[in-house]
């Protein structure tokens, strides 16, 4: 029993460090001026799949949570948009909206990420690259860790206004909440914190997740079957390690 926890401990923690190693690899050609056209092109190209391409699920999912949770919420309290307002902050923008999209993102983009890098070494065009004195974290690793993250801020934003703007159409339209208590307990509850947390929140799932998706992305070796294993342990990692940042996050924001 204990020789399995100690394979396992092992193993994730060789993870982690090629991970943090990625990412270190990752900052170093944020410097760099080589090849900026075409690390640009692959940069954008990410953000248009993960940041454009997920909106309008992101805000369809947003959409139907603010009716979901403000249905329940006026179900128990009643017209009183004071406190409707205030419990949308704390659930919504502070816990579900980082959280929710990290999970969409990794869903897409992830998974294409890490089948993707694997099909490229499988193939040979990673060596390929090498050998034309083209560095792949500059390459490939920089751009789509950097791209996946500003998509990740950028689609949490887009998750909080749907789901807050959703809210109170419902809130004032079908339950006829007051709107200036509405309001006034948003604003009474949105602080400083409230707006940090879920941003920082929103870039550390950015950058961990996709992080860990290029590490299994690049570890394939030669055999085609293991482009599929690496993208669902891609994917399931990512989800580990974004639930334990948010709630490392989540307990270090409320001392």
């Amino acid at each position: 029993m204990f020789t399995a926890l100690g394979r396992w401990a092992v193993i994730r923690c060789s993870i982690v460090a090629d991970i943090f190693l990625t990412l270190g690899r990752a900052g170093k050609n944020t410097l760099s001026f080589e090849g900026r056209a075409a690390t640009r092109a692959v940069f954008l190209k990410q953000i248009y799949f993960t940041g454009l391409e997920a909106s309008g699920i992101i805000m369809t999912i947003a959409l139907i949570l603010g009716t979901v949770i403000i249905t329940q919420v006026v179900s128990l309290v009643g017209d009183n948009g004071f406190l409707t307002g205030k419990i949308l902050v704390w659930v919504v923008l502070r816990e579900l909206a980082p959280l929710l999209t990290a999970i969409v993102v990794i869903a897409r983009s992830g998974t294409a990420i890490a089948a993707e890098l694997g099909a490229m070494k499988i193939n040979g065009e990673i060596e390929s690259l090498e050998m034309m004195g083209i560095p792949s974290e500059h390459y490939l690793i920089f751009p789509r860790i950097a791209g996946v993250t500003i998509s990740m801020v950028i689609l949490t934003v887009y998750f909080v206004l749907t789901a807050f703007i959703g809210s109170f159409l419902i809130a004032s339209v079908g339950w006829h909440v007051p709107y200036e208590q509405f309001i006034q307990g948003i604003l009474t509850a949105l602080g400083v914190k409230e707006v940090v947390v879920p941003l920082l929140k929103s870039v550390l799932f950015g950058l961990c997740t996709s992080a860990t998706c290029c590490c299994f992305g690049l570890s394939v070796d030669r055999s085609v079957t293991e482009i599929p294993q690496v993208a669902t342990k891609g994917v399931m990692f990512s989800l580990f390690v974004v639930f334990f940042m948010d709630a490392l996050v989540t307990y270090i924001s409320s001392l």
